[in-house]
């Protein structure tokens, strides 16, 4: 796709989205207000599901919470169908096993480390696809979980870029702008890394 059709492509996107307009503010609030730990893990669960919902619609569609796979014996998060025609989604879907979108959710106070990243890539598969969203309050060393992600990556194991509560604002304002180019941008800034 050259750049005049792609530029078109996430204006059309953008124009479809004017016609749902949530409180972006309210969504944001409701995420950022859950107590961090193990006791607000659900809520924040369902609060990130109501948010990536609103966020990355109409390419993300099907939300699907805690999706049971390998006869129950795991567990993701949140999972949705890419119907992308325009936009980081489309694009990704392109170049790369993304039929699925797999989101984790970390409650946590501390950083996420390697054994979370292990999580998601263990719920991709060449089928499943092999593209997952990892949403946690706050990455302090956002540098070394980048090159973590990247580490998983080359090593086969799927794609993952990580979203904590400063993306998320990014992404909200983007989308009260109503600006797709904004929000393409942050997600290929945070891909990137993962194969150049």
């Amino acid at each position: 796709m050259d750049a005049e059709a792609h530029r078109q492509s996430l204006e059309e996107l953008g124009s479809a989205e004017k016609s749902v307009c949530p409180d972006w503010d309210k969504l944001l609030a409701v995420v950022r207000n859950i107590p961090v730990g193990k006791a607000g893990a659900d809520p924040y669960e369902k609060a990130i599901e109501e948010l990536l919902t609103a966020l990355f619609s109409p390419s993300l569609t099907d939300p699907q919470v805690q999706r049971r796979i390998h006869e129950g014996r795991k567990r993701i998060d949140i999972t949705y169908t890419n119907v992308a025609r325009a936009g980081f989604f489309h694009w990704l879907s392109s170049h790369y096993e993304a039929p699925h979108v797999f989101v984790e959710c970390k409650n946590y106070e501390g950083d996420i480390e390697n054994p979370e990243l292990d999580q998601l890539s263990g719920r991709f598969s060449p089928s499943r696809g092999r593209f997952g969203l990892l949403v946690c309050r706050r990455l302090e060393k956002k540098e070394l979980f980048i090159r973590r992600c990247r580490d998983t990556a080359q090593d086969d194991r799927g794609f993952i870029i990580a979203l904590d509560n400063e993306d998320l604002a990014v992404l909200v304002q983007a989308r009260k702008e109503q600006n797709v180019i904004k929000q393409f941008k942050l997600l290929k800034e945070r891909f990137d890394p993962l194969i150049m």
